[in-house]
């Protein structure tokens, strides 16, 4: 199938051609960039709502659930899922498209598994690209799902207009799966597997942070002597997120028992009110467009890393620096202050390329 015409049967909306240009763009094959430029005015209209949480906590079963609740309002939904590639065998299980077997095929609904491949953050290196295609298809909500939160998983918060982040009571000390990052990314938080022990402590747990954090109990009361310190900031959490202000956000704590299907209305109403915070406090438009300045810093960065370590005579000067700096006369700073002043001219041929 010739180029034009793989992108005429993507504007016609076939299934096909869009599995097709998804693997061009996700494995960098030749025209992948032209696609992507091609497509680019087209993005901007889907919303993106990225899942994170530590393994089993449901995340693909909450992905699913939504999947239906949006197809039933006869929405259409892309779906990003993320799983971690063998250390071993460089493979991945894929196992999100296995769990989300009761959408996989509604005709209205794409599911693309992708492996880290090694990339740290939670996703895969090629993420934002593969959204931006399904964005420029016409899904209307794009679904994404990572590996599984920690301490460096923080990127679907840049991908992402809303962000979920799931937990489930036994995820360890509460305390030490709330670190500030994690805390910060998250749009609404779930505590899923709500019937089991131990659920509502860590929904109180998460909401006290989220008080602590926002000093949303102390806001509207005079300092020192005026302070009621019988207001519990958990409370004061919970108060917060229940009222719809334009211009603040403080997250939800939902409960949620995603096998029985319960808290996945409170869910998708949470993020219908996330997204309208977003549109009236102009978060949204500042948003996106830190997403499009970080998307042009990776370009730049891939572009002169591999026009730079991909040069054999480039790779062939670093090797001549080397003794000098096993044998104390340079330092890797000195040398890297050179490599970049005699590359100049070839990143320079790169752009002209």
């Amino acid at each position: 199938m010739s180029f034009d015409r793989l992108l005429d049967d993507f504007d016609s909306r076939r299934p096909a051609a869009l599995a097709r240009v998804t693997s061009i763009v996700e494995n960098h094959r030749e025209g992948f960039e032209a696609i992507l430029a091609g497509l680019h005015p087209r993005t901007g209209r889907a919303r993106r709502i990225g899942l994170t949480g530590p393994p089993g906590a449901g995340k693909s079963t909450i992905s699913a659930l939504l999947v239906k609740k949006f197809r039933d309002a006869g929405l259409t939904v892309g779906v990003i899922a993320v799983d971690p590639t063998s250390p071993f065998t460089g493979g991945a299980l894929l196992g999100d498209r296995v769990r989300m077997e009761n959408v996989a095929l509604d005709p209205g609904v794409f599911i693309r598994s992708m492996a880290t491949r090694g990339s740290l953050g939670g996703l895969a290196a090629a993420t934002r690209e593969v959204a931006d295609v399904l964005d420029a298809f016409g899904f209307d909500r794009l679904l994404i799902e990572t590996v599984g939160v920690g301490q460096s998983e923080l990127d679907v918060s840049r991908l992402a207009d809303s962000t979920i982040l799931v937990l489930v009571p036994e995820s360890g000390d509460s305390i030490q799966t709330l670190k500030a990052g994690v805390m910060e990314v998250a749009d609404i938080f779930v505590v899923n597997k709500a019937d089991r022990p131990g659920a509502d402590r860590l929904r109180n747990d998460v909401e006290l942070m989220l008080g602590l954090r926002k000093g949303v109990s102390f806001g509207n009361v005079p300092a020192h002597h005026g302070v009621d310190l019988k207001r519990n900031p958990a409370r004061a959490a919970r108060e917060a997120a229940a009222v719809d202000n334009p211009t603040i956000w403080t997250p939800p704590v939902l409960a949620a028992i995603a096998t029985k299907e319960e808290g996945i209305d409170r869910i998708a109403a949470a993020l219908d009110k996330h997204f309208a915070y977003l549109e009236e406090s102009g978060t949204l438009r500042a948003r996106r467009r830190e997403r499009m300045r970080e998307r042009v810093i990776d370009v730049v960065e891939r572009k002169v890393r591999d026009r730079l370590w991909k040069d054999s005579g480039t790779m062939a000067w670093l090797e001549d620096q080397l003794p000098s700096v096993e044998e104390g006369r340079s330092t890797p700073f000195a040398v890297a202050d050179q490599l970049l002043l005699r590359s100049a001219e070839l990143v320079r041929g790169e752009l002209k390329a």
